[in-house]
């Protein structure tokens, strides 16, 4: 079933904001809020693309994984949601901080009790670069040039 056919609205879902979390093979995790997203049909695959700018944090693990979760919480984890966006995972163990309890399945950091969670692998990467875009109103989101990385991903696995 194609995440895409169901119930589930990723534009409305993303644009309230979701997790980002990333596990590395040493046993490091992290975790972000992200509300910029697309979700449809590449490469006859579903897939979603999340944007990460290189100084997060979250970046470096994002460089080092294959594979991601995109976790959806429940209205009432808002205050999670307002935690991750804000504080950097160099300085606090945001898991701890926010009492989120994950485990690591087959490679991803699913965090538990999460509305819905995309697991997601990398397919395709690309910083998004200045001279691509075609007017300028994108571009005040970037005023110190400090533009994301697109991260083009196959949804592998939805759970709910």
């Amino acid at each position: 079933m194609s995440f895409l056919d169901s119930s589930f609205n990723f534009t409305e879902k993303i644009g309230q904001g979701a997790l980002l979390s990333v596990a590395l093979p040493n046993g490091k995790v992290n975790t972000m809020t992200v509300s910029w997203g697309q979700a449809g049909v590449l490469w006859n695959k579903d897939v979603c693309t999340v944007y990460v700018r290189p100084q997060r944090y979250t970046f470096e693990f994002c460089e080092n994984a294959e594979i991601f979760t995109l976790s959806f919480l429940k209205k009432e984890q808002k205050s999670v949601l307002s935690f991750c966006g804000t504080k950097s995972g160099r300085d606090f163990d945001k898991f701890k901080e926010c009492n989120l309890k994950y485990e690591i399945k087959n490679g991803a950091c699913i965090i538990e009790n999460a509305e819905v969670t995309l697991v997601l692998k990398k397919l395709y990467e690309q910083d998004l670069k200045k001279d691509c875009f075609k007017n300028e109103a994108p571009l005040s989101n970037y005023q110190n040039n400090d533009f994301h990385r697109a991260y083009t991903c196959e949804v592998l696995e939805i759970i709910k």
